[in-house]
């Protein structure tokens, strides 16, 4: 076997973890690489798809200290093993991450946030964009402690904000349609899923001029985007593109089935 082209090893730096790791078993040079280049390592992204989270604290700690100190982003998305002191021990150990996103990690807490961002501040990092949706228990009085923190009022800094309509700090959205019906029959179609349901795919209020229709994983579709999406053989519910990787495969085919009718075949 040949030696990889070199364009290759470019594409290391932008890989997520898993994906990262696989391609250290494809060949002795890309392993080599991940080994002894500091690059693939400055920006640590981990997507757990998986319903048992695969990355426990040791992991990360393990993961991150292959950037030396110089680790600019740290991604988690769905990481639910990760704790505080997990958090606080990696950020303690690369005060120049920029870029912190930790939607859905649901063992943080408002206050291992806060003290994550703070030990970034006492070492002066500036920490660009911070990512917190799905973290329970979040007030009003985390979110303005953490803009303090961040130094900006910039609500685009930070993925959560005030809801207009029920005033807890939620990701906030607005229908990007011109010519929702919400809009002009109420002047604003702004506010978190809880207050105005959306599509899950185009983000477009649903359940005002539009019939709401629930995906597999019990996410919202409007009319449109229900009719584009590939169903389930037994229900006819479709995956949201989020959550497409929860899709059960049937041998032979290119048909699917979806968890819950999965599970009930397996009953019988």
């Amino acid at each position: 076997m040949g030696q990889p082209h070199e364009s290759l090893y470019l594409v290391l730096s932008y890989l997520p973890l898993f994906e990262l790791l696989a391609m250290a078993q494809v060949c002795r040079s890309f392993m080599d690489a991940l080994n002894n280049d500091i690059l693939p390592w400055l920006n640590v992204v981990v997507e757990d798809k998986v319903p048992r989270s695969r990355v426990f604290d040791d992991i990360l700690m393990k993961v991150t200290s292959k950037a030396k100190g110089r680790l600019r982003s740290l991604i988690l998305v769905n990481c639910g093993k990760i704790t505080d002191e997990g958090l606080l021990n990696v950020v303690a150990n690369n005060p120049g991450i920029n870029k912190l996103h930790v939607p859905q990690c649901r063992r943080l807490t408002p206050e291992g946030i806060i003290k994550a961002v703070t030990t970034l501040n006492q070492h002066n990092a500036t920490l660009k964009t911070l990512k917190i949706n799905g973290i329970s228990n979040i007030t009003k009085e985390h979110l303005q402690t953490l803009r303090s923190l961040l130094h900006s009022d910039n609500c685009s800094s930070i993925d959560i904000e005030i809801c207009p309509k029920c005033d807890e700090p939620r990701m906030v959205y607005d229908c990007p349609l011109d010519t929702c019906d919400r809009k002009r029959a109420t002047g604003s179609c702004r506010g978190c899923k809880f207050c105005v349901l959306r599509c899950e795919e185009c983000e477009k209020c649903v359940g005002f001029d539009d019939e709401e229709n629930e995906a597999a994983c019990e996410d919202m579709l409007c009319e449109g985007c229900w009719l584009k999406l590939p169903k389930c053989d037994f229900c006819n519910k479709p995956y949201c593109n989020k959550h497409v990787y929860k899709q059960c495969c049937i041998p032979g085919s290119s048909h699917f089935i979806c968890e819950a009718c999965y599970m009930k075949i397996d009953e019988i």
